[in-house]
């Protein structure tokens, strides 16, 4: 479920649901997907959420891939982890966690326009005993942190037990830290800094002592209490700070909590008092109101040394966690001296070539199929002349002309994907071209003798794939992968919301050519011809074969050659789509546009040329020249646009 699919389809469906319902069911798809067979394939290629390397650090001698965590309260029974877990995040919470299952059937609020979620119960929880087992047998391997409170109107002892229980409880179970939550409901701070005090007394001979704890703190508690609480731990017993998303409402007997947006005041005002107050090597979580990557990286800038996200997932969507990890990137290397540019000759320059040629080679086919249509060796191949074709059946030549001009547009297509792809992105190192690239190009390649079983070798095309291929191996070679350098995305504003629409159309429409691509080539190594083909010549396949046995062996050859090869292109235009799009691309947006016409042009001018405009045999063609219009239209202010810089110093 990425964000071009939440924005534009889900989230309008799920949020007219309950809350309880919706979230439910979003947790039981995404975490059932996450557990079937290839599911984690299928999350991750749609996401493409994977940290970099340049994201590590190390919180309380725990190694995390990014200092982005997910909230215990975004999925507190840990049904979806394991999807989770592939979203860019670096480490989970669970919590709060009771030493008992606290249940609460009441709803949950929320309000679409000011981005807020109030749960009736703070409590509501499954229990340490499910916790120890959800951590126990955890399929991922993301740092687990667990936020313990006790049970509710608990007094000072038996808290202290029951907070001491949970903990080797958990910490036996594979916890590898915790968040001490004794801060919420009518607990006074003198009680609150006795039972941390004896908790790290009981701790000091205890083998959960060696996990780090971590205070938590609702984000709107008084400062001099908390200053208080602070000053009177034991500074050698405690790891830092978590300062939570939970704002409570104070009416008395009502234990209600809000997350939103708006906790973000409190919670950079609460960072900058623990800063100017705290041990320099205390660490610092924090928790409440980042809905979009500005938000985290104004929580970094202040002190931050992690956060956690809740209602920003449910109000921005899954792909939050990766832009906040490209926006930290980019604050990053933004300073870092200029990339020199690598040689032509290196990698990315093969894959120009390669690009050229096959646009060259494309218009050169287009050519030939609007004129004489077949080559001497094609004739020779059936024994028979252009006339002798043309007196067998008068539409022919048409259709095979037809055949071969799309298959001419589409190679130009590829030609200019592939070196723009090359320009801009292989140059650049960037990961999702080389994969793009990659990827369409074992395709392109493979597809080229997809023919051969029908018993005709073009000899025209193995030429062609003798002098491409080492320009495409040439152009994979010693290519590592580097970040991004641009200036990124970081508001959820008009234009990024546009854009998840743009990027829908052109999902769909990758997906859709790819289906076509496929059917396409199973059609020209199989039947070769569909109803409405034979329709237009007005005979049958036994006519055809029964006139010359090789006439179907050379169709079937156009058939699938354009298959796979609109295949090649379509799987660079999916890859491009799902991982490419960046506001300020604009050249991304420019190889969309000019990509794509050739491909369009060829196949719907020809149809109207030769006088083959069936309806239902043009109706996919048109169907992908909407989604490819209407996804130019919507990207267009998205790409074109330069990001809004960043607030982070």
């Amino acid at each position: 479920m990425p964000d071009w699919s939440y924005q534009t389809l889900f989230r309008p469906l799920l949020f007219k649901l309950p809350a309880r319902l919706s979230r439910g069911l979003t947790l039981q798809a995404i975490g059932t997907l996450s557990k079937l067979p290839g599911g984690s394939f299928v999350v991750r290629t749609f996401g493409h959420m994977e940290p970099s390397p340049l994201l590590e650090r190390e919180l309380s001698g725990i190694a995390i891939d990014t200092p982005i965590g997910l909230s215990g309260g975004v999925d507190p029974e840990g049904i979806a982890h394991l999807a989770f877990a592939q979203f860019g995040i670096g480490f989970i919470e669970h919590g709060p966690v009771t030493y008992q299952r606290i249940h609460s059937n009441e709803p949950i609020v929320k309000d679409d326009r000011k981005e807020w979620i109030q749960y009736p119960h703070y409590y509501e929880n499954v229990g340490v005993d499910h916790i120890a087992q959800l951590i126990a047998s955890s399929k991922h391997r993301l740092p687990q942190f667990v936020r313990i409170a006790p049970m509710p109107n608990a007094g000072r002892e038996q808290a202290v037990q029951e907070l001491k229980g949970m903990m080797d409880k958990l910490s036996e179970a594979g916890a590898d830290g915790f968040y001490l939550d004794v801060l919420h409901g009518n607990r006074n701070v003198e009680e609150a800094i006795a039972i941390g005090i004896e908790l790290a007394d009981i701790l000091q001979t205890r083998t959960s002592s060696s996990l780090p704890l971590f205070l938590y703190t609702p984000p709107d508690y008084p400062n001099e209490a908390l200053l208080a609480l602070i000053q009177s731990l034991p500074k050698e017993a405690w790891s830092g700070i978590v300062v939570g998303e939970a704002a409570f409402n104070n009416s008395e007997g009502d234990s209600s909590y809000k997350v939103s947006k708006e906790g973000k005041a409190d919670t950079l005002s609460k960072i900058e008092l623990l800063r100017r107050n705290c041990s320099s090597d205390w660490l610092i979580k924090a928790g409440a109101g980042v809905h979009e990557p500005q938000d985290a990286l104004d929580l970094f800038n202040v002190g931050a040394d992690a956060i956690m996200l809740h209602s920003g997932l449910v109000f921005a969507g899954p792909g939050l966690p990766k832009r906040i990890n490209e926006a930290i990137i980019y604050e990053q290397v933004k300073e870092w001296p200029t990339a020199v540019t690598p040689s032509f000759w290196k990698h990315w320059g093969w894959m120009c070539l390669l690009g050229l040629g096959m646009m060259i080679g494309g218009l050169l086919s287009w050519m030939i199929a609007a004129t004489t249509v077949l080559l001497p060796y094609d004739l020779s191949f059936i024994g028979m002349t252009l006339e002798e074709l043309h007196h067998i059946n008068h539409h022919l030549l048409h259709f095979m002309s037809h055949d071969r001009i799309t298959l001419a547009g589409t190679m130009i297509t590829i030609g200019i994907l592939y070196f723009q792809l090359a320009r801009h992105g292989l140059r650049e190192g960037l990961h999702w071209a080389r994969t793009t690239l990659l990827t369409s190009g074992i395709v392109g390649f493979a597809s080229f003798f997809l023919y051969v079983g029908y018993g005709y070798f073009d000899p025209l095309h193995a030429v062609a794939a003798v002098i491409l291929l080492p320009m495409f191996l040439l152009a994979m070679r010693r290519n590592p992968d580097r970040p991004y350098r641009l200036p990124v995305n970081v508001r959820n504003d008009r234009l990024w919301r546009q854009a998840m629409w743009g990027q829908l159309c052109f999902v769909v429409l990758g997906f859709a050519l790819s289906i076509g691509g496929l059917t396409i080539s199973a059609v020209g190594i199989t039947e070769v011809f569909v109803q409405t083909d034979l329709a237009y010549l007005d005979t049958t396949s036994a006519q055809l074969k029964e006139m010359n046995d090789r006439l179907i062996p050379l169709i079937a050859h156009d058939r699938a050659g354009f298959g796979g090869a609109l295949l090649c292109a379509a799987l660079a235009i999916l890859i491009m789509a799902l991982w490419g799009i960046q506001q300020g691309s604009r050249w991304l947006w420019w190889t969309f546009l000019l990509g794509g016409a050739p491909g369009f042009y060829a196949g719907l001018s020809v149809h109207l040329t030769i006088g083959y405009i069936d309806f239902w045999h043009l109706s996919p063609a048109l169907f992908a020249l909407l989604l490819y219009i209407l996804g130019l239209i919507l990207l267009y202010p998205y790409l074109m646009a330069a990001p809004e810089a960043s607030a982070a110093k």
